[in-house]
């Protein structure tokens, strides 16, 4: 028996919403593609995609997205992993 749980707010199955959540540190890996919502793009929202140099974020989980730098040098918080 599979069970789906579906996340109202986001329409996602919880085991989607886990997988792709960039909030959790061990979710973001050195060489993955990202998008990422940069600091002066936060009232628009527009991500920017590229792959994770760094991981800046020291802790677990950031409830705004773990914060990486891309290859291209530009820093941002993680909003989905692709």
């Amino acid at each position: 028996m599979i069970l789906t749980i579906v996340n109202i707010k986001s329409g996602c199955t919880t085991f989607e919403s886990i997988m792709s959540s960039g909030t959790n540190r061990s979710n973001i890996h050195v060489g993955q593609l990202v998008e990422v919502v940069q600091k002066h793009h936060q009232r628009t929202g527009e991500l920017t995609e590229g792959v994770v140099k760094r991981i800046l974020t020291k802790s677990a989980n950031h409830p705004h997205g773990i914060k990486v730098m891309l290859e291209s040098g530009i820093v941002g918080r993680v909003k989905n992993i692709r």
